[in-house]
């Protein structure tokens, strides 16, 4: 073998390990300059807060800032186009929610992502019950009363949501496949208007996150009828949940994950996971949301993909029946 034939299998040789070795270099020194999480909702949120406080979190315990941008709009699709695109290289991050992995390819029939293609997960980081409240102008107190109350009015019966095909569009529509009753959805855009028109009247019920109905609830605006999940939660004690008022199989709540584009390095993967568990599963960072009702809780990165999949299984069925399709 000839001279420059040697030089030349030694530079392809060096070339592979140089390109082997550059992920886990990378690895070993991320995060080396700002990394930013995109946040699917605006500013100030409970979402919006929750991706806040992790960063502060991972900022402290990485040493380099985590910064929040919010991109709002879409149902999440938005933010999660965003991201999609992003460069593989663990320095954009999605909070993800339910909608954006589980829900929007059901009802969605053009997608400009693939959650399962387009994502790498990292760890869950939360979930938000939600709670069925109704108007004051509606006479129904209990579950018991509300039921034949809304059989009563024939498919006048109308209830709110923020927005067609999202999660808590499903959990009433959920609620009225276990309920066996017909209502009429009325869409938003967002849950501020919804909830203004579940108190002004225009609409007797909606299904909404805790934390944004609670104020109301408080003064008395708004007559929350049961959790729309398993447990009853701290922020409000005295609400049952609908199973304990005699309702089984409505169980529905809205969670978040954090993703990074999918074919970010394993090792970037494992480093983010490793600091996102430490940071959720701080007591103080849990007494923090309890507050706020958000339970937080930390998972590998294939707890994500199953929790995926079993939602996408549950939600597929209410989204058959309804004929729920947003073009």
């Amino acid at each position: 073998m000839t001279t420059s034939c040697l030089k030349t299998l030694a530079l392809v040789a060096a070339a592979s390990v140089l390109a082997l070795a550059s992920p886990i270099a990378s690895a070993q020194g991320y995060p080396s300059r700002p990394v930013k999480i995109v946040v699917p909702y605006t500013a100030g949120g409970p979402v919006d807060q929750l991706a806040r406080g992790l960063a502060e979190r991972l900022g402290k315990s990485t040493g380099q800032p985590f910064i929040v941008e919010n991109k709002p709009g879409g149902n999440t699709i938005v933010a999660a186009s965003m991201v999609a695109k992003a460069p593989a290289d663990g320095y954009t991050l999605f909070m993800a929610s339910s909608a954006s992995l589980a829900v929007n390819p059901l009802v969605y029939s053009k997608l400009a992502y693939d959650p399962d293609r387009d994502f790498a997960p990292v760890s869950l980081v939360a979930s938000a019950p939600l709670v069925m409240v109704v108007g004051n102008a509606t006479p129904a107190t209990r579950l018991k009363d509300l039921i034949p109350y809304i059989r009563s009015r024939e498919g006048s019966f109308a209830y709110a949501s923020n927005g067609n095909g999202n999660p808590l569009h499903l959990a009433c529509a959920l609620f009225a496949s276990m309920a066996n009753v017909d209502m009429l959805h009325v869409p938003y855009n967002g849950t501020a208007p919804a909830l203004a028109s579940v108190l002004a009247g225009d609409t007797q019920m909606t299904c909404d996150i805790v934390l944004n109905s609670m104020p109301q609830i408080k003064a008395g605006k708004l007559r929350p009828i049961g959790i729309v999940g398993p447990r009853r939660v701290a922020a409000l004690p005295d609400v049952p949940t609908l199973a304990e008022e005699g309702l089984l199989g409505v169980d529905a709540a809205v969670w978040f994950a954090l993703v990074a584009p999918a074919n970010t390095p394993a090792e970037v993967v494992a480093r983010l996971n490793k600091e996102v568990v430490k940071a959720i599963d701080d007591a103080a960072m849990k007494a923090r949301f309890s507050v706020m009702a958000m339970e937080l809780g930390s998972s590998s990165p294939q707890d994500v993909v199953d929790l995926t999949n079993r939602e996408r299984s549950k939600w597929a069925a209410v989204v058959r029946k309804h004929g729920i399709k947003v073009e």
